[in-house]
């Protein structure tokens, strides 16, 4: 093999893949237009909010490397189970709107300076995190705190003792209390002088995380997802 041929085998291998993953998807989603209501009248597309402390939410999600560890991509079936695995996509049975599982579409990360779709599954992904959270973790309590309580210690609910997940406690302030608690405050085991308040970060953090309910309805047209067997049959 010639050096000459040695090279443009090495810049075609790379060439290609360079187009693949980053060329071709950055013109494709460059510019997305909304779907026009018209077309699809019972269906739409629904764009979360991503202002405010949300979007600085999304920053220090970013700052602190969350996205090494979690993904923001429930995978198409051709690619991978997402959809099936407990409460990833949607919930399976929500009590209003009934089975909410979908895919992720572009639409999903639509006004976000940065999309998030993450480098490695050391955890769960964090489409609906916001959604499993409110309607499962903490479906009788404040979503809030339970995930103020996750992110200062992710090992102190016995069945996550096994969680890889590290803990941020630099996100809370310890200080004294004088007159009445934070509300937002984590208590301190054996000590009813001080309390642990989540800072400016953690806050917008949490705010973020609650965001992630990308399991609304979209257009037929962005449904990729595999038909739903009626309940009724």
């Amino acid at each position: 093999m010639s050096l000459k041929t040695f090279i443009f085998g090495l810049s075609a291998s790379f060439g290609v893949a360079w187009l693949a993953v980053v060329v071709v998807p950055y013109f494709k989603m460059r510019d997305l237009q909304p779907i026009p209501m018209s077309a699809e009248p019972d269906s739409g597309i629904f764009f979360p909010k991503r202002t405010g402390r949300i979007a600085d939410g999304a920053l220090v999600y970013s700052e602190n490397g969350c996205y090494l560890c979690h993904t923001q991509v429930i995978r198409p079936t051709y690619a991978g189970n997402d959809l099936y695995r407990p409460d990833w996509g949607g919930l399976a049975a929500d009590p209003d709107r009934g089975d909410t599982r979908r895919e992720t579409n572009a639409f999903d990360f639509f006004g976000e300076s940065y999309a998030h779709i993450g480098l490695n599954r050391l955890g769960p992904d964090l489409s609906n995190v916001g959604r499993r959270v409110e309607e499962i973790y903490a479906k009788d309590g404040d979503p809030k705190a339970w995930l103020y309580n996750h992110l200062y210690n992710p090992r102190m609910l016995p069945e996550r003792r096994e969680s890889g997940c590290p803990s941020f406690r630099f996100l809370f302030d310890k200080q004294k209390i004088n007159g009445n608690r934070n509300a937002e405050a984590l208590p301190i085991a054996g000590d009813d002088s001080t309390e642990l308040v989540p800072s400016s970060d953690a806050k917008a953090l949490v705010s973020y995380l609650l965001s992630m309910k990308k399991d609304q309805p979209v257009a037929t047209s962005l449904n990729f997802a595999p038909a739903k067997k009626d309940s009724d049959s």
